[in-house]
């Protein structure tokens, strides 16, 4: 899974990241088996450029991220995994023996504060289909749930989807400023070549609400 990252999301950091290598913030996505692969390919109209999108709930204070249900897609998971750099300063993912789990970027805010958050999860795996095996059924509108440490729920309202090229993703929509709690949640997408997905899928969505 080829996703930029960054250190830490700060306001303005966006502009410096924009300055990297892009080459220098790859990271590698372990694909499925041949035959046992879940291509993931959007309807054209669904992969549009994606704008941060104001949320419609008031931000909430820092707590970690521990489970994610997101109904649309199948997803009920927990407890989180803690993703890191490594240390090329590429994005951590989830291991294969762990491809059931989404897993949250800790150098990114909280779900439910000001900025975007990150998620990750695989499409598949080298043992099959993966936590994310049914994104391409997710829609804007449809609802992701955070259950968050302090035993509070952010809840999140998607309000697009968009499938790149690898060699074109969205940096700055993904990981740059935003005035509003938002979420990302990033896995492959597109059909099994040699044994990688071409494509990343990135799911936007903003805060809807808490509980």
């Amino acid at each position: 899974m080829h996703i930029p990252a960054v250190p830490r999301i700060r306001p303005r950091l966006v502009l410096l990241l924009l300055a990297l290598p892009l080459s220098a913030l790859l990271i590698g996505c372990g694909g499925g088996r041949t035959g046992t692969s879940t291509p993931a390919n959007l309807p054209p109209a669904a992969s549009s450029t994606a704008r941060p999108t104001p949320g419609t709930a008031e931000a909430m204070p820092p707590s970690v991220p521990v489970r994610v249900t997101i109904p649309a897609a199948g997803v009920d998971t927990g407890p989180l995994l803690r993703l890191g750099l490594n240390t090329d300063g590429t994005l951590q993912v989830p291991s294969t023996d762990r491809a059931d789990r989404i897993g949250w970027y800790t150098g990114a805010v909280t779900p439910g504060q000001i900025g975007p958050a990150i998620l990750v999860g695989h499409l598949d795996s080298v043992n099959g289909p993966a936590v994310m095996r049914n994104v391409t059924r997710i829609k804007p509108g449809d609802r992701i749930t955070v259950l968050r440490a302090d035993g509070t729920r952010a809840i999140f309202s998607v309000t697009r989807l968009q499938q790149v090229d690898k060699a074109h993703f969205p940096t700055g929509q993904v990981y740059g400023d935003t005035d509003s709690p938002q979420l990302r949640l990033i896995t492959c997408g597109g059909t099994l070549t040699h044994g990688h997905h071409p494509d990343d899928i990135i799911v936007y969505a903003a805060l809807a609400g808490r509980q």
